[in-house]
């Protein structure tokens, strides 16, 4: 029997051994493609954890972003109501109505006054009473204690506070009682008139243009430094470091050098030039923002009646002198030294600020004992210069200050001075401001004109509301501009490679090939967001090379479709 089976064997063992490999090579197959399937069913999970972490960290961020221009705002407000106190000019045409209606009583004893002078009193009453006493601002005379007349904004702006002038608000004193010292002239019922509509309409506007400003400056801020704090977390993976997982905190409470990559100085220094903007660059936007008022609002009379297409028709004038227009379309003005400091003004503003008060302990922002710092403090001071001097910026601003002027113009003037009914939910995005957003039932309304000291009141209320709403409408409309948040998820990814070579040099740390391209892949893979490089029609400057361009219609979901395109 053993003989049979090994003549069988001997017989037929070219199939068998055939047969073996083929077995044997088919389970080997299997095998590699059973893994290649498991590697790609961890690659695909790990991918979309990562990209599900970044979409949340990003997410927050935007959330972080809101937040501080919330807590920001009133510091800036408070300065530009003090600085144009539209409701002290209010309450000086009161007094002065007052002054002549007792004169009238008096002198109405002896003589009547005659037709005209009848008709001029009565145009001034009504006029008067249209915008103080029935112009629900809720600011009583009594309430009003920072005088600040618009004739000191320029100096007022340039040292913090307005100096307190009063204008024909006390009785003369007899002659030989009143002091030797010369007096201002007493301003006249029309100067007070020209003084409240350049006031209350420069005092919204310089509001809302500080609001767009903020808002970007600080996406730009935060996005920078999470954009460090990913990478940081990246870095550290692909270096095979102990943290093995990136993580979703900051854990500011347990280890201030563990913020934002251990730069917890460098980062605290950058946010600190949010000074600016609020204690000296809204004196120059409010500045830019009165020259223009001046100009097109300049010949209006508080007799004049305006219709809503003309007053949307002047504010359009008005921002096309403030913003500039370029052929190509979108604004010319440079902002860049409205949000940040010249570098020689730089220390000014860390010590202004309270970071370097104690000079012992705290290291300027060119001191040779911390180079590592300093150099990281001028790599960001200057991708944030980079990124406000781009076309981008401009076209975001453009379109963020066109959703707080539609609120400001088709939502509360029209509702408010031109009693239009409410218009009906729009799913879209922010409309221009004049445009055919009213809807049918509020045309009629549109048509008719209103008194400009009508229109003066809702002002006046407004600019309260664009800088200490809570909620604040207009910042939730600026939030809506879907290019808001494409110009941050570009932010948040532009300039990877650089920031990582930058975080290498800080540190000393040399880096070989296989962790310099593990940390590539991990950095490609794992990110969401858009990133591209500018290009000109042969007029990008150095400086304009390395920005980057949002797609009018780029969201956080197409920028991962981008990144991983085959180029």
């Amino acid at each position: 029997m053993f003989a049979a089976t090994r003549r069988w064997f001997r017989r037929n063992r070219t199939p068998i051994a055939i047969g073996v490999g083929v077995v044997g090579a088919g389970y080997v197959v299997t095998q590699y493609i059973l893994n290649k399937i498991n590697d790609a069913r961890e690659r695909m999970s790990s991918d979309r954890i990562a990209k599900e972490n970044l979409r949340r960290r990003f997410e927050q961020n935007q959330e972080d972003c809101t937040f501080t221009v919330l807590a920001l705002l009133p510091t800036a407000t408070t300065h530009i109501l003090e600085a144009m106190n539209t409701e002290k000019i209010t309450y000086e045409i009161q007094q002065m109505k007052g002054s002549a209606t007792a004169k009238a009583r008096s002198i109405g004893s002896v003589s009547p006054p005659s037709i005209s002078e009848a008709a001029v009193t009565d145009d001034d009453g009504r006029s008067i009473i249209s915008v103080s006493v029935q112009s629900e601002s809720g600011v009583h005379a009594s309430q009003v204690l920072v005088p600040s007349p618009l004739a000191t904004v320029t100096a007022a702006g340039e040292g913090g506070a307005a100096d307190e002038v009063t204008l024909a608000a006390a009785v003369p004193l007899p002659s030989d009682d009143r002091p030797q010292t010369p007096q201002k002239p007493r301003k006249t019922k029309r100067q007070l008139w020209d003084d409240l509509t350049i006031s209350s309409i420069t005092r919204a506007y310089t509001l809302l243009y500080t609001l767009s400003l903020l808002t970007m400056l600080t996406r730009i801020q935060l996005n920078l430094l999470g954009r460090r704090s990913y990478l940081s977390s990246v870095v550290s993976l692909a270096t095979g470091s102990a943290q093995q997982t990136i993580s979703l905190e900051n854990n500011d409470d347990d280890s201030p050098e563990q913020a934002y990559g251990s730069d917890f100085e460098v980062n605290r220094k950058y946010l600190t030039f949010s000074w600016w903007l609020l204690n000296r660059g809204w004196v120059d936007v409010m500045q830019r923002v009165e020259t223009a008022v001046r100009e097109v609002f300049g010949p209006l009379s508080p007799r004049d009646t305006i219709t809503f297409d003309t007053f949307a028709k002047l504010t359009r004038d008005t921002r096309r002198l403030i913003e500039g227009s370029s052929p190509q379309g979108g604004g010319t003005t440079r902002w860049l030294p409205f949000l940040l400091p010249p570098m020689n003004m730089e220390e000014f503003v860390l010590r202004e600020s309270g970071i370097l008060n104690d000079e012992s302990s705290q290291p300027s922002l060119s001191d040779p004992r911390s180079p590592s710092s300093a150099a990281s403090l001028r790599r960001l001071l200057d991708e944030t210069s980079d990124l406000i001097e781009s076309p981008t910026f401009s076209h975001v601003l453009g379109q963020l200050l066109d959703a707080g002027f539609s609120v400001l113009l088709d939502k509360k003037l029209a509702m408010g001075a031109f009693e239009v009914p409410p218009p009906p939910t729009s799913t879209g995005g922010a409309v221009v401001p004049g445009s055919a957003s009213i809807g049918l039932e509020g045309l009629q309304h549109i048509k008719r004109a209103v008194l400009l000291p009508k229109i003066l009141s809702v002002l006046t209320r407004q600019a309260h509301a664009i800088g200490n709403g809570m909620p604040n409408e207009y910042l939730q409309a600026m939030e809506t501009v879907r290019d808001l948040e494409g110009f941050a998820a570009v932010v948040y990814s532009s300039n990877w490679e650089a920031e990582i070579a930058g975080k290498a040099a800080d540190e000393g740390v040399r880096r070989d090939r296989e962790v310099g391209a593990a940390v590539a892949v991990s950095a490609a893979s794992e990110s969401n967001v858009l990133r591209h490089s500018q290009v000109s029609e042969g007029t990008t400057t150095a400086a304009e090379s390395s920005l980057v361009i949002v797609d009018p219609v780029a969201s956080f979901e197409s920028a991962w479709e981008r990144a991983v395109e085959p180029k």
